[in-house]
């Protein structure tokens, strides 16, 4: 029977010819990956302990050290420079390597062919972990673009952009050479993975250069905003999920010696997920500043993703119907059932966040931590734990050095995760609700005063469940070391082997090719497009075009099912060729996720301008004060304080106002924020005196003992950049800021002008600074955050 499908293949005939795999590449990606694995989940240990203990951020750190590290390069390995290596290297070195991995190993097998390009895997592997070095030198030195899993530099992402082209035009290659007629489902989800994640990276990374390490993005504000999480949810759709499906559809059967349950069920599975996936983004940004109608949006495509996601899940699981006695002996059938397991936690919880009441509890505390580790160690972990264990000795041509080993691995894992998650689901809840809770006057229904006003005392109530969250880390990073050990002696228990085939050169008649009128006009497209149509018309229609939508889609549906009924096997023969043709599968794939983000961007980016903004706009910073940004985009404060006040009673009453669409418009990038370790910073302008921005930098301890933010002595010495300065404010005039054009000179005196009235506060106050350092431009920055005026003013002064 055929892999692609419940039709038999033709008998095969014409000579034989033997081909060797090209196991080489496997064998470096998946070392590679235990390799950043390790290190990824080490520098996630460190700053998991330098929130628990702000003491690692600092002199205790530099005394465990040995004294390697002094002092001065203690920014270096500061969280907020550390978070953004343990997500580039779990996401992109951890997970992309060991994807790549199971890309080759499986899509040689798949098309019963070479990889078309051996020069081509080679470039992929050296380029792509020359790229994770690259980001390993650059994001500590404090080398960002300041948005959440697309940090990386504008020289390193158009390296990205180049070696995952290199990757495509590798994959693409081979299966036009393949010697199986039909694209197994493993390949769907491929195909799905390369041409999306090409897309998304592409937009998201849009940016003008100031300098050869820095740049601005094109989108600014709300438009950012929704770009960013338009990407940043489908990169975890589209470079955590669906390539680890694929893997799922070809190594789990594999390992069980089945066959995959339910062909139909793939098909299902397939198409709606990566249609649906990519309209989620949104939800992202639920109750804050961006236009009600795509938090709505968002929150409907995530609740539709329940029924992909777990179709997908059933459909992994149920492969195992006869085979489940495996479970109790065979490690790599315990790490499967346990990833796809958590894949089903994870997309249940993921769309239950979605719901705009829970994530008011949920966004900005560590239940989203709890969420994404779920995927990230429970799924994509344990998905590569036992893919490893199960390519380890056809690789090397022996057996695994130690199954109970392997097995005491995924017990000591799982117990981990579970510490994990565990502590961060209830500290996340806990401080959710501790930072929503009101206290209610006698004999008023309305909560009127908070019950937590100080945010530290949240802190202080789930700092032991940090602790736990330690642990629980520690134990996955000790078994994944224990997976190295395994894997390090089976291989030199054994030796380096390539796989080999037996293939008949001319086994099957050659596939119809499908033109664009068989492609596009037929029964199955023409019913999804024709339904979309209605379903757009509906959405961004006036109530006349509504009502024609709603009998369009309901006639649609009709039609389509009927004529489904009669003919179904003109649907089946249909789908068949399709996937006899690769390129039109593709075009396919690419227009069924590309869609979604086409109808969210396009009217954010033409209707949410300056001139279309409504209530207030954002006053454009001073040149000093955008050095200052620059200064806590390089810090990464982003990652423990938001700038974007809710809708919501309680978030009004602790920081300040709800924040507008027009007061970040001009903020490029967006630092709206997806986590709060401390306050909102939104209104955060003229709250405090110089003097107290300065003793919070310098000694946060001093203010409030309980704080756990790191020091930054290092600001105070340091000078500011003001020679960058006349070109990052003509960038920004090009991407919108309205700066008037300025002379070197007047932007000097400008920055002269303001450092020294702050440095003169400052010894006013006791505290000698010179004006030239970056804390002056940092706290001009800080004392500028929630200053905006009215649109008729600012249209004034324009």
């Amino acid at each position: 029977m055929s892999l692609a499908s419940s039709h038999p293949s033709p008998a095969p005939s014409g000579p034989r010819t033997l081909i060797t795999y090209d196991d080489q590449s496997v064998r470096w990606f998946m070392i590679a990956s235990i390799v950043w694995g390790i290190v990824g989940m080490l520098a996630g240990a460190l700053a998991a302990s330098q929130l628990n203990f702000w003491q690692m951020n600092g002199k205790f750190l530099e005394t465990l050290s040995f004294g390697l590290i002094q002092s001065e390069g203690l920014q270096y390995i500061s969280f907020g420079r550390l978070r953004p290596l343990h997500t580039n290297a779990v996401i992109f070195a951890f997970v992309g390597n060991m994807l790549f991995a199971g890309v080759y190993y499986s899509t040689q097998r798949l098309c019963k062919c070479r990889t078309a390009s051996d020069f081509l895997s080679k470039l992929h592997f050296w380029g792509w972990n020359l790229i994770i070095v690259a980001a390993a030198i650059t994001l500590p030195a404090g080398l960002t673009r300041g948005k959440e899993y697309a940090e990386l530099i504008w020289p390193i992402n158009i390296a990205v952009a180049l070696i995952w082209v290199v990757f495509a035009i590798n994959f693409f290659w081979t299966l036009a050479k393949r010697n199986e007629p039909t694209l197994y489902v493993a390949l769907w989800f491929y195909i799905a993975t390369i041409l999306t994640v090409a897309m998304l990276y592409i937009v998201n990374h849009l940016s003008i250069p100031t300098s050869l390490l820095h740049s601005y993005p094109l989108f600014g504000g709300v438009q950012d905003a929704l770009v960013q999480w338009w990407y940043g949810h489908n990169a975890v759709a589209f470079f955590l999920t669906t390539p680890i499906l694929g893997i799922m559809y070809y190594f789990m059967p594999k390992a069980a010696e089945r066959p995959v349950y339910s062909y139909r069920l793939s098909v299902i599975h397939f198409w709606s997920l990566v249609f649906v996936y990519i309209w989620a983004g949104p939800h992202h940004l639920l109750n804050t500043a961006l236009p009600t109608w795509l938090q709505y949006l968002g929150m409907l495509f995530s609740l539709m993703l329940w029924a992909p996601s777990w179709g997908g899940m059933l459909n992994g699981l149920l492969t195992l119907r006869g085979a489940w006695h495996k479970l109790r002996t065979d490690p790599v059938i315990k790490f499967f059932v346990a990833g796809v397991t958590f894949y089903g936690m994870a997309t249940f919880e993921g769309p239950l966040l979605s719901i705009r009441s829970v994530n008011a509890i949920g966004h900005y505390s560590d239940w989203i931590i709890a969420h994404v580790h779920a995927g990230a160690l429970g799924w994509n972990g344990f998905m590569a734990a036992g893919m490893f264990y199960w390519l380890a000795p056809r690789l090397w041509g022996t057996k695994l050095y130690s199954t109970k080993l392997a097995d005491f691995h995924f017990w000591l894992g799982l117990v981990g995760i579970l510490f994990y998650v565990g502590a961060m689901w209830t500290s996340g809840i806990t401080q959710g609700l501790n930072l929503l809770a009101t206290l209610k006057e006698p004999g008023s229904e309305l909560g009127t005063t908070l019950a937590y006003p100080i945010f530290t005392e949240t802190l202080k109530a789930i700092r032991p469940l940090m602790l736990l969250r330690v642990i629980g880390g520690t134990l996955y990073l000790t078994g994944f070391v224990l997976l190295a050990y395994n894997i390090i002696r089976t291989a030199r228990s054994g030796r380096a082997v390539d796989g080999t085939i037996e293939v008949y050169r001319e086994e099957y008649e050659p596939t119809s090719v499908m033109g664009a009128v068989r492609t596009f006009l037929n029964p199955p497209v023409l019913t999804c497009g024709f339904a979309l149509l209605f379903s757009f018309l509906w959405l961004f229609g006036n109530d006349f075009a509504r009502l024609l939508a709603v009998f369009g889609l309901i006639l649609t549906i009709i039609v389509g099912f009927a004529h489904f009924s009669a003919k179904g096997t003109t649907w089946a023969a249909w789908y068949d060729q399709l996937l006899g043709n690769a390129l039109p599968f593709s075009i396919l794939t690419f227009a069924a996720a590309a869609i979604g983000g086409v109808c969210q961007i396009l009217p954010t980016v033409a209707a949410y301008r300056p001139e279309n903004v409504e209530d207030r706009i954002q006053v454009p910073y001073t040149p000093l004060e955008l050095a200052g940004r620059d200064i806590y985009i390089r810090e990464g404060c982003y990652n423990c304080h938001s700038q974007m006040i809710r809708t919501l009673v309680p978030d009004v009453m602790r920081y300040g106002e709800y924040s507008r669409l027009g007061e970040s418009l001009y903020d490029h990038p967006f630092q709206w924020g997806s986590r709060r370790t401390g306050p909102d910073l939104a209104r955060e302008g003229g709250k405090y005196n110089n003097a107290w921005h300065y003793d919070h930098m310098i000694d946060p301890r001093a203010l409030n003992q309980d704080s756990n933010m790191p020091s930054f002595p290092w600001l105070a010495e340091q000078a500011t950049d003001i020679a960058a300065l006349p070109s990052k404010l003509r960038v920004q005039r090009m991407v919108g800021v309205p700066y008037p054009a300025m002379t070197e000179a007047e932007i000097n005196a400008q920055c002269d002008q303001q450092s020294r009235a702050i440095a003169l506060d400052l010894r006013n106050s006791g505290k000698l600074i010179a004006p030239d350092k970056e804390l002056v431009a940092l706290i001009a920055y800080l004392q500028k955050l929630g200053k905006s005026q009215a649109v008729g003013e600012a249209a004034a002064a324009r």
